[in-house]
């Protein structure tokens, strides 16, 4: 460490660094960025597989989250060293791009560090090390589209795996079943005719309310809005809803800028008060006109016009999020309209039923039954807010998971099998190497079979007879044979039902192997100051803090 003084001048010290900043340099760097990226690893490790443990996070206001997902965790943590949080994005990346798989990219990111490690420490150049990973990485990557097998959207029981893959080792396991084809019947209605290469997951709307149990999830074909019907005297049920979706507010504008209105009699004021009433009974009668008896209004509704609609037998909710809006839209077919004057038949939306329910307490409205939705709703129950929560974060990844397998219409095999094999042939390839790469593609090889280490560890076994019973395995040409954790033994993933997308593994490596590269070329680290005062250096970036 030194506090930015780069050399000496005729025994005098120079710095060009503001007075208290700080840099790390060197293997002293390295060292420090590589254990804070490995730390990261850990904390996330013991969540992965079927028998993985979960986390409580309570943050600074106590609230509390528990939960088994890699990129939550990692998001939940508020990390702050600089390396550390380069590996917070590789979750994010991952959660964003496939929705599944954060927990593996993060390991296999600082399993990759941990193996570079070894290797500076024989005086390897990092960038010898970075080449040799660059070049392992685009031959995993082609040996994972090697060992893939094809899946289309009718193949129903494999992308029921899928999902229930997903949900393995989170609170919804148990239900898993259940949810996995709730999933799959969901996506299956959104897909469209593309046979499911290009599935917008968020035509899948997840609603949430605490209460019941898990068990009692439910696909709902058409939207829920998490608003109650506007005024007490309208009907709570519409059959054979036409639906308008308005996106103009059913109220009097207010006055622009200092504009202002001068009433000096009483007979002025009811003038007033009887032309607003006119306007807004207008309003009403063009909604009326439309042939609509469901409003779904996106801004506000006036307490004149409630009454008016409520006469009239009208269903309306108002402020609904332009979110729902949208959703509505597919699900009804209905067009959102933001000119009352131009409001005609073709603009309604259909539903078999929209009736407002009770669910937990809570006032929902129910638009159901709708004629070829595009957009439908979960709505996921569960005993407590925090079973609700995580119960949440297992169907976004079992449905996300399940559209990225018909993205790309592959699937590997799980339970570690995919890991094993892409190590075996990566062995092989660094052979037909000479100089120093082979050593950086071994280590590759090597750290890739992290991921069935860490689930035979989690489940409480050996892990070092575990591997060498896959590697032997494998070595027979079994090249679908992985970790059954449940049983303790290793079984073909493929009859077990273990299987993910191929998307999944090919965006772990590719962000891991990146994140590794980026790390260990970093050789200095300057804290700069402020220019209020002396920096504070992130906690860990100091030279023997504990991480």
């Amino acid at each position: 460490m030194s506090n930015g003084q780069f050399g000496q001048a005729g025994g005098q010290p120079i710095f060009i660094l503001s007075e208290g900043a700080i840099r790390s340099k060197g293997r002293d760097a390295q060292r420090n960025n590589i254990a804070a990226a490995k730390a990261v690893a850990d904390a996330v490790r013991t969540t992965l597989g079927p028998k993985g443990m979960d986390k409580m996070l309570v943050n600074s206001l106590g609230d509390v989250v528990i939960t088994n997902d890699g990129a939550t965790i990692l998001d939940e943590m508020q990390i702050e060293h600089p390396a550390a949080k380069m590996m917070v994005e590789v979750a994010k990346t991952q959660d964003k791009e496939v929705g599944d798989g954060t927990t593996t990219a993060v390991v296999l990111a600082g399993e990759l560090l941990k193996k570079a490690e070894d290797m500076l420490d024989q005086e390897i150049h990092p960038t010898v090390i970075t080449k040799g990973y660059r070049l392992a990485k685009f031959e995993a990557l082609r040996i994972l589209e090697k060992i893939a097998t094809p899946v289309s959207i009718n193949d129903y029981e494999k992308l029921e795996k899928i999902a229930n893959t997903a949900m393995t080792g989170k609170s919804a396991e148990k239900a898993s079943k259940e949810l996995s084809q709730l999933c799959v019947a969901a996506i299956k209605k959104v897909a469209g005719k593309d046979n499911g290469s290009r599935i917008d997951t968020d035509n899948i709307k997840i609603e949430k309310k605490a209460g019941g149990s898990i068990n009692d999830t439910k696909l709902i074909e058409g939207i829920i809005i998490d608003k109650e019907v506007v005024h007490s005297s309208m009907p709570k049920e519409a059959k054979n809803a036409r639906i308008l979706l308005l996106e103009s507010a059913l109220e009097i504008r207010e006055l622009e800028n200092d504009a202002k209105i001068s009433i000096d009699s009483p007979e002025k004021m009811q003038a007033f008060m009887e032309e607003e009433d006119r306007m807004l009974r207008s309003m009403v009668d063009k909604v009326l006109k439309s042939g609509a008896n469901v409003l779904f209004c996106q801004k506000g509704i006036d307490d004149v016009a409630q009454h008016y609609l409520a006469k009239a037998g009208m269903l309306a909710a108002r402020r609904v999020k332009k979110s729902d809006m949208e959703a509505m839209e597919k699900a009804t077919g209905a067009k959102i309209a933001s000119n009352l004057d131009d409001l005609s038949k073709a603009d309604l939306g259909f539903a078999g039923i929209v009736q407002e329910k009770k669910v937990s307490g809570d006032r929902m409205i129910f638009v159901e039954e709708c004629k070829e939705p595009k957009a439908l709703t979960l709505l996921i129950r569960g005993g407590t807010e925090h079973v609700v929560d995580e119960v949440e974060r297992a169907v976004e990844d079992a449905v996300k998971g399940i559209a990225s397998a018909l993205e790309l219409g592959r699937i590997v095999v799980g339970g570690g099998a995919a890991e094993i094999e892409v190590a075996r042939l990566l062995r092989k390839y660094a052979e037909t190497f000479k100089g120093r790469e082979q050593l950086a593609v071994t280590a590759f090889a090597d750290a890739m079979e992290v991921i069935p280490r860490s689930l035979a560890e989690n489940a409480g076994l050996d892990p070092i007879d575990q591997l060498a019973a896959l590697r032997a395995e494998h070595d027979k040409g079994m090249r679908t044979v992985g970790l059954d954790v449940l049983n303790g033994c290793v079984a073909d993933m493929e009859k077990a039902g273990v299987i993910e997308p191929l998307k999944i593994k090919l965006q772990a490596v590719q962000s891991a192997a990146e994140v590794a590269e980026m790390i260990l070329r970093i050789d200095d680290v300057i804290s700069a100051g402020s220019k209020g005062g002396a920096p504070k250096m992130p906690e860990g970036m100091g030279g023997g803090e504990d991480y």
